[in-house]
């Protein structure tokens, strides 16, 4: 394992769970299966509205095979009903990857990791409710190269309205990342409507890593965290931090290089305790190389230290693109989306014990369902995510289109 550099001086220490996993008996509904021309492939997590709708994203699909932006709406019975709210037409964007985000006026935000006016390198744009169940939509700004390429992830506001999340490509060629490495962006509101956007840091692909796919996340004082699926000195992918300085310039600070054994290939974004420690997961790595759940936790001088909270071991679970989300007792919920040697997805709730160490319950594992999205809580501690496949097997050559559904504990 190479060391890293003066930057992130972490010394990590790798605890890793080896307990054999609890399965739970819980009950899985079917809220949603979709048929190809209503959406197609859900790769996100949804979204909760103040009623009690659900919203999301489909990665294909729709009334042009692009993707769409859907809400599901709950009805005396307990039905749920699909709307399509926007269905993407290759200029309006294309193949949304990420979730939704709220503001206060009740309108939704999100990314194209594709299409764009005049170009094809993805969006971000907005979506307005009207009367009669109407939504307008509007593209807020389309990518070119120096920005970024192919925003995957979901958005996040500042207070000032501003909105910021990461590029998988983009920035100069270089030798590592022929595309670019990726940036992490922020767009914003200026006069007559228009948005602008900038890099506020650019990858290398070198020791600062490459191809992040996550949304990012702000701490109490301003610093962006998030994470990156690679890097030079190591494939295993890092934690960053942006700090914001004079004049809107952003310095970044790795907090942690992944090594293969305390995980691999980070996709999603990261969650904060109250205490600020921020938690995580791999898709790959860890003790099985099947993924992992970990843990940073701040030291002295900027130093942070990595815990191995979980390694999956193909029969608890396996390839994490999903982050985690905290419940109000403090359990983690995440899903897997392969799972043992069917590949498969599964749904798991962490608790931590009085010592220090954390217990898995699986709580559901799925048949023809390889489940991308991360969990959604409500109040009554029931969880919702998105399936990859499965749901209508007659649809989408086979497989299914992917389903949109609720884990009763």
């Amino acid at each position: 394992m190479k060391t890293k550099s003066s930057l992130t001086a972490a010394t990590v220490t790798v605890f890793l769970l080896m307990a054999v996993p609890a399965w739970a008996t819980s009950k899985v509904k079917t809220l949603h299966a979709f048929a190809g021309a209503d959406g197609e492939h859900p790769n996100a997590s949804v979204l909760f509205d103040s009623a009690g709708n659900l919203y999301g994203t489909t990665a294909d699909g729709g009334a042009h095979g692009l993707g769409n932006v859907f809400k599901l709406s709950r009805g005396a019975t307990g039905k749920w009903t699909e709307t399509a709210l926007h269905d993407f037409n290759q200029t309006d964007g294309a193949h949304p990857e990420g979730g939704l985000i709220f503001d206060s006026a009740g309108n939704l935000y999100g990314t194209t990791s594709s299409g764009g006016v005049g170009t094809n390198g993805g969006t971000v744009f907005k979506l307005t409710p009207g009367t009669n169940g109407k939504w307008t939509y509007t593209v807020l700004y389309s990518f070119f190269g120096t920005v970024g390429l192919e925003p995957w992830g979901s958005l996040i506001f500042d207070t000032a309205g501003n909105l910021y999340g990461t590029a998988y490509q983009g920035g100069p060629y270089s030798q590592d990342c022929y595309s670019g490495c990726g940036t992490v962006f922020e767009v914003s509101p200026g006069a007559g409507g228009q948005w602008t956007g900038k890099a506020l840091h650019i990858f290398t692909g070198g020791g600062d890593g490459s191809y992040p796919f996550c949304n990012v996340i702000f701490d109490a004082t301003g610093n962006l965290y998030g994470t990156t699926s690679g890097s030079s000195t190591y494939t295993g992918g890092t934690v960053f931090q942006l700090t914001p300085g004079a004049n809107g310039q952003w310095t970044q600070t790795v907090l942690h290089q992944f090594n293969g054994q305390d995980g691999d290939t980070p996709y999603a974004g990261l969650v904060f305790d109250p205490a600020g420690n921020l938690y995580g997961t791999t898709w790959l790595g860890g003790v099985s190389g099947a993924g992992a759940v970990f843990k940073l936790t701040p030291g002295p001088a900027g130093t942070w230290s990595e815990t191995v909270l979980h390694s999956f071991n193909n029969k608890d679970g396996s390839f994490v693109i999903a982050g985690v989300v905290f419940d109000t007792s403090g359990n983690l919920w995440g899903t897997t989306s392969g799972y043992g040697t069917a590949d498969l997805g599964s749904v798991y709730k962490l608790v931590p014990n009085q010592d220090g160490t954390w217990a898995t319950t699986v709580l559901h594992t799925f048949i023809n369902r390889a489940v991308n999205g991360g969990v959604a809580l409500d109040g009554a501690g029931n969880a919702y995510s998105t399936s990859f496949q499965g749901g209508n097997l007659s649809a989408c050559g086979g497989v299914g289109c992917g389903t949109v559904f609720e884990v009763l504990p």
